[in-house]
Parts: structure tokens; C-alpha cells; sequence
């Protein structure tokens, strides 16, 4: 079970890789495989530079130990005292056109087991997307693969889960969503291994489908120094979700891993401005007045 799922990670590592490079025409990602003291490893993959991609990182990992660490054991009382086992690919890629989105995306599974009593195990994942100009029909397109890649597995899967997703990347000291979402799931198992991981599989192979026309769409618009000052200003929403809300960061740290991949997530360059004023009517308002609150996507596109 755990050949056959860490095997469908490092596959879909590399053909996100791939995908994304071909987007980009130039840069390539360097691989830095690195070993965990307390149990396991991974592949960090990084980005740099690029045509497109200012910055970016795909990693798969695979980690194990004897104790869990409080960000798990908190929430789930129950995996005290389990050994475990948690192996995953995730992705962040910030662009440097400010037309093109960042976007996130990670699967995951998980295990925890102790002599004499049932497996815990569960499947998650999902993938948001950050614009910081808003066009409809991007995100439009973004949901419509999300709700596609969830449709095999019942009619209320995608609006289940984009909901979650919604709640999850919502940056609550700031009262704004962190982007225009898209899916998250967690703790699933009640389809069984089997569907389970087919779910999982079809979210992480809906990714490129997802992103990659949004990004060949519009990597070639001009911008300036304005759309680019309100970029780093954006990206500083971010870095505050990442350091204090995402439970894979606080996990990662938590646990033992690796500092360098676990922040990969942050973006190059960023910049907090004291109590920023955003002129009304601009196209820059338009992220936080039209895109940001939730919304049907679907229903907007006549879906």
C-alpha cells in the first residue's frame, strides 16, 4: 500500500516538473534529495530565475518516526503514541509576472500504527490559486477542472470541498481570503484505500489542467513598476498565512524536517507597507471588492 502510493507521488512529482518547466522555456528545476534524521527524506525541487517563474518549488517527502508531534496529536488525541508514516508531493510557484497567479497545490497520505490496534490512516490534499489581478474566466477555468476532477466521486464532493477550501486559506487577523480558492480535503478514508487514493489521484493529476492555461494566457502581458509594488505588497499575505495558519508548515517544523524545504513555500521577494491605502476604483481594488469574497464560480459560468 505505502510502495504503491509513494510510487504515484514521485511519478506525479515529475510530470508536474515537466509541465511546469515547458511553461517556463528556460529555467529547470534543480533537485537537492535530502535525508531526515529522525526517519525518511525527499526531493526538493526549486525553480529559480526563470522566464516565468521568479521562484518555485515541487517537493515530494517521506517521513516517519515513533511520536507525532503536537500539531497532530492536538487535533487528534487518538494518534498518541503511533508510530507514523506521512509522504506527500507540494508545490508553490510565484511567477513574476503579476498578471500570473501563485499557485499551490499538494496530495498527501497518512498513517499512524501501534502493535495491536487498527491503522489511522487517511488521504489529503487539494491546490488554491493567488491571483493579484483578477480576470473571471481564469477563475472560472481554475474551478472548472477543480470540479471536474471530483465529479467521478459524487455530486457534492466539489462543492464540499471547495467550501473547506474557502474556510482553510482564509487569513482570519485580516478578515480576506488568502486567494480564490479551490479544493481541500483532509482525513479521507471513508471511501476506502482504493477510491480513496483515486480521489487523491485525480486532484493531483487535474493540477496542470488547471494552471497551466491561466499561466501560458497571460505570462506576456506587459506590466509595470506599479503592478509590480502591488505584487510584493500581495505576496505579504502569503508569507502570514504560511507562518501562521498552515498546519503542513507548522507539521513540518513540528516534526523534524527539513527548514529549507518546508519554507520553499515563501516567495522571493515581498514587502508589508504600514496601513496601505488602496485607491478606490483601481484595478488593484478590484482583487479585494470582486475576487476575494467567496463566491460561486461555477454558477457565474453557467455550470
Amino acid at each position: 500500500m505505502l510502495e504503491q502510493v509513494k510510487n504515484y507521488l514521485l511519478g506525479l512529482q515529475d510530470s508536474i516538473c515537466e509541465g511546469l518547466e515547458a511553461s517556463d522555456g528556460m529555467a529547470k528545476f534543480q533537485e537537492d534529495s535530502w535525508k531526515r534524521e529522525q526517519g525518511g527524506g525527499g526531493r526538493t525541487r526549486v525553480i529559480t530565475n526563470g522566464d516565468v517563474f521568479e521562484k518555485g518549488g515541487v517537493n515530494f517527502s517521506h517521513v516517519y518516526g515513533d511520536k507525532l508531534p503536537p500539531s497532530a496529536t492536538s487535533a487528534r488525541p487518538e494518534l498518541a503514541g503511533r508510530r507514523f508514516q506521512a509522504m506527500g508531493v507540494s508545490l508553490v510557484m510565484h511567477p513574476s509576472n503579476p498578471y500570473v497567479p501563485t499557485s499551490h497545490a499538494n496530495v498527501r497520505f497518512f498513517i499512524a500504527e501501534k502493535e495491536g490496534a487498527e491503522p489511522i490512516w487517511w488521504f489529503g490534499g487539494g491546490y488554491d490559486l493567488t491571483p493579484y489581478y483578477g480576470f473571471r474566466e481564469d477563475c472560472q477555468h481554475w474551478h472548472q477542472i477543480a470540479a471536474k476532477a471530483c465529479a467521478p466521486f459524487g455530486d457534492t464532493v466539489y462543492a464540499q470541498y471547495k467550501k473547506w477550501c474557502d474556510d482553510y486559506f482564509y487569513l482570519k487577523h485580516r478578515n480576506e481570503a488568502r486567494g480564490i480558492g479551490g479544493l481541500f480535503f483532509d482525513d479521507l478514508n471513508t471511501l476506502g484505500f482504493d477510491k480513496s487514493f483515486h480521489f487523491m489521484q485525480s486532484v493531483g493529476n487535474s493540477y496542470l489542467e488547471a494552471y497551466i492555461p491561466i499561466v501560458n494566457k497571460r505570462k506576456e502581458f506587459p506590466y509595470g513598476e506599479r503592478e509590480r509594488d502591488f505584487q510584493l505588497y500581495r505576496r505579504g499575505r502569503y508569507v502570514e498565512f504560511n507562518l501562521v495558519f498552515d498546519r503542513g508548515t507548522l507539521f513540518g517544523l513540528q516534526s523534524g524536517g527539513r527548514t529549507e524545504s518546508i519554507l520553499m513555500s515563501m516567495p522571493p521577494l515581498v514587502r508589508w507597507d504600514y496601513d496601505r491605502k488602496i485607491e478606490a476604483g483601481s484595478k488593484e481594488a478590484e482583487l479585494t471588492e470582486k475576487f476575494l469574497p467567496h463566491q460561486d464560480w461555477l454558477l457565474e459560468a453557467g455550470i
